[in-house]
This record gives C-alpha cells, structure tokens and sequence, in this order.
C-alpha cells in the first residue's frame, strides 16, 4: 500500500523505520519545516527528516497546511493512506485526501491523556500503567475511532525518557499492524469510551517544584519533565535542574521548612518536602552539565540548612 508519512519528533522514527523495512511503500514524507537550533541557532533537520533524508525518501515541510500549492504535490504522491505519529493539527484538506483514511499513533490508552505530551502527564499523575492508541484521525483532535490500544506497565522508578522509547517501538509495532488491518480490509472502529483526561503541552510554569506537595508528588513530577524539559528549583540564586530522584522509605524526622536541605552524604541531597522528604540523585546547574550528586559536591558546597526555592 502506498503510504504517506507525517511525523517530526525522535518518537516518530521507530515508526517510519518499520514502514519502510515493511511491505508498505513509503512514497513520501511531511515533517516540519527546519527550524534554528542550540545556541547558535543552526538550522537543524527534525529526527524524522533526517532518517527520510538517509533513505532518499521525497520530502514536503509546509509552512501552512492549506496552501494550495502543498496539497497539489501531496496529492500527486497518490498515498492511500496517511501515517501521522506527533505532527501538527491536520486540516480536514489533508487528512480526508486518502481512500483509506488518515491514521494517527498516540501515546496514551485514549481517551486519557488527550493533548500534546501524554507520556509526561501519566507520569506526573502518578500512573502505573500506560500504553499507545492508534485511531482514524477526525475534526476534534484525539477523538477518533480507536484501531488498536497495547497498555503496558510504568516502572516504580521510570523516567519520561524512558518511558518515551519504550513507546515508540511498542507503537511502531501498532501502528504498523493497524495499517496492515486497514489494507486487508479487516479494521475495526470502535468508538472511544470512558472519562476523557488532557495532557497539555508542559509549559515553564508546570516545571517549578513546589517543595510543600507530598515527596511522591515532586518525585513523580521530576520523572515526568526528566530528561525535558527538567523539573527545577532555585539554589543559591540559580537554577537547578533535578532528573532523578527517590522517596526513601525512612526519612529524617528534623523540623524543616519544606525545600530546606536537611542531609547531605556522598551520593545524595536530601530536602524536606511537605510530609516527609526526598532524596536528589541527579541535578545540573545553570551553565553547567547533568551530573550525578556524588560528582556534583566534588565542584559545589551544599549545606544542611540551605533552603531550594
């Protein structure tokens, strides 16, 4: 079957490999346009544009998805069916073009955590369980008649970097097997059902570490944003990033403020948290590299007392 794929992030390349190693013919790719990057502001090539570029894949990254011009050369593509895994809003001049319909991968069991960063939302709630949904896409976004959902377990201590790559070759797999049920003739379409929940995009605000929530909440919370966009908190005028951290099971008992450093060994950083505490184990500071605590305090002093804002 001829296939169109539209994708951008590193989630969407698992997703693109499987197609072109299937029986598929991948005809063409739409990814965003080039953007500046770093520092330097580089232009830089999306993750799925590069993979594309290396198979010698025909490329379109329109800046308006309803310009004419656009939809005249995805058309002349002839694609049966479009593949979209973490691209834009679709208009319906797009996504109704293909005989086939139009199929999206999204990472969560729909219709929980509909929105733009649903593996960093489960986590942040604290779910033990999580999973990707393939559906035909529709007006309203994360709306549409579900294909195919595979749940699988969180682990206690996974981070959203790790929880995203599992995901990603989990839903390559589905998605591959939705477009595989849609060229057989064999697809279902069934209607989403259940209490919707929204997984909007993390914005600074979201990254802020309230230190008088509960430890499993800020733990869950820098599991959620690790490795980004970091959970944070203010030390010594600065900010510092936290990627990892742990709950321990006996805490110190010493009356703190919550955010106040209340331990510091080798390998951890101790704070108060606002019923019990929490232990740092990786961190970085503003100009500096992601570092775990024990090779941290070899450069930098962090005193019992010192109050993480």
């Amino acid at each position: 079957m001829r296939i169109v794929f539209m994708g951008t992030p590193e989630f969407a390349v698992p997703s693109l490999q499987k197609f072109i190693e299937s029986s598929h013919e991948v005809v063409g790719v739409v990814s965003q346009p080039d953007r500046p990057k770093g520092r330097g502001l580089r232009v830089a090539f999306s993750p799925v544009k590069q993979e594309a570029v290396q198979r010698n894949i025909p490329m379109l990254q329109p800046e308006d998805l309803k310009d004419p011009e656009f939809l005249g050369k995805l058309k002349q593509w002839k694609g049966e069916c479009f593949v979209v895994v973490g691209f834009r809003i679709l208009p319906p001049e797009v996504y109704e073009m293909p005989p086939l319909g139009t199929v999206n991968l999204h990472a969560s069991l729909l219709p929980r955590y509909r929105g733009a960063a649903p593996i960093q939302w489960a986590l942040i709630h604290g779910e033990k369980e999580t999973g990707v949904t393939t559906f035909f896409l529709q007006k309203r976004v994360d709306t549409g008649e579900i294909i195919f959902q595979e749940s699988i377990p969180i682990g206690e201590n996974e981070t959203a970097g790790e929880l995203h790559d599992r995901l990603a070759i989990l839903g390559a797999e589905v998605l591959l097997r939705s477009v595989d049920s849609i060229e057989t003739g064999h697809v279902q379409r069934i209607p989403q059902k259940g209490t919707p929940s929204l997984a909007p995009k993390i914005r600074p605000e979201h990254c802020r570490i309230d230190w008088r929530k509960g430890a499993e909440a800020i733990v869950n919370l820098i599991r959620g944003l690790s490795p980004h966009p970091g959970a944070f908190s203010m030390w010594n005028g600065e900010r510092m990033k936290i990627f990892r951290a742990y709950a321990p099971p006996e805490y110190s008992k010493a009356e703190a403020s919550p955010g106040t450093v209340i331990r510091v060994s080798k390998k951890e950083i101790e704070v108060k948290t606002g019923d019990s505490s929490l232990c740092v184990q990786e961190l970085q500071v503003e100009g500096g590299r992601r570092m775990k605590v024990e090779e941290f305090l070899r450069g930098h002093v962090v005193s019992v007392g010192v109050v993480l804002e």
